[in-house]
């Protein structure tokens, strides 16, 4: 699944790569005859709804706070956050002022719609987290139909959800994500939009490379200052850079097999490629 949530960072040509090497890797995304190659932009019409449902329910609000003000008001791990002076609008306040921002009647960083739960809670993920902002950019899926776009930590579960996902993989930073996970899954059955059984997340450490630069951030500011030759320069660390260096798909799927997962961030030397 691609989670294309944020229209300034995703671009086809990621999308044409990334289905090229899965390709090259030996696998495909279609099984007893149908296809599951899944885009998170494909269900932004259900998010949509759902967020109207939870604005209805009272469990989400629009907030006009700068994005410092919310963040100096959610507190840290010894004080509990203070509410804004949006939250307590009533529901028919809040819908309107949603459907306000999804017509595009509103700057970007104007208002996000936050999730209501628990400003006092020790986890600061569930302290009132953001579920849209506006962004008025062209997506690669969608193009100009949508000038809101919802966060991925609200994406995913609901993801998840329509695509019958029984156990959901991620890596150790998200534990601090799962309450918000449930809690919003939960909250969508309650008021009938997604049924039971509801798929559960589960994590496990990242498996890093000794010696190698594997942040995307950083790898593309190498790619967008001209350091290397592109994506696929053999220098790079990437799929299509060591398909260029005369790694075979088999080394690196016999890596993956070996090395297995774990419950902690683990280290695996970048030598096992030369042998496997």
């Amino acid at each position: 699944r691609f989670d294309d949530t944020n229209p300034e960072k995703e671009e086809q040509e990621y999308v044409d790569a990334i289905i090229e090497m899965v390709h090259w890797l030996g696998f495909d995304w279609t099984a007893h005859g149908h296809s599951h190659l899944y885009f998170a932009s494909n269900y932004f019409d259900f998010m949509y709804r759902a967020a109207e449902a939870l604005i209805g329910a009272g469990l989400a609000y629009v907030d006009e706070q700068s994005a410092e003000q919310m963040r100096s008001s959610r507190g840290d791990f010894n004080t509990p956050g203070t509410p804004s002076p949006f939250r307590g609008r009533t529901p028919a306040e809040n819908l309107a002022r949603f459907r306000e921002m999804r017509d595009g009647l509103h700057a970007d960083g104007a208002m996000v719609l936050r999730a209501k739960i628990d400003l006092a809670s020790p986890n600061i993920n569930l302290r009132d987290p953001a579920l849209y902002r506006i962004k008025h950019a062209t997506h690669h899926n969608t193009g100009d139909r949508w000038c809101i776009y919802p966060m991925y930590t609200y994406a995913h579960p609901i993801e998840d959800a329509l695509e019958r996902i029984t156990h959901s993989f991620c890596t150790l930073e998200f534990e601090d994500q799962r309450p918000f996970y449930d809690w919003l899954l939960e909250n969508l059955t309650t008021l009938g939009l997604l049924s039971q059984p509801l798929p559960r997340q589960y994590e496990f450490g990242r498996l890093n490379l000794t010696s190698v630069m594997t942040s995307k951030r950083k790898l593309k500011s190498m790619v967008d200052e001209g350091i290397v030759q592109g994506w696929d320069d053999p220098r790079m660390p990437t799929l299509a850079g060591m398909r260029r260096r005369g790694y075979t798909p088999e080394s690196i799927r016999k890596m993956a097999a070996d090395t297995g997962a774990s419950k902690t961030n683990i280290w695996v030397d970048y030598s096992v490629l030369d042998i496997a």
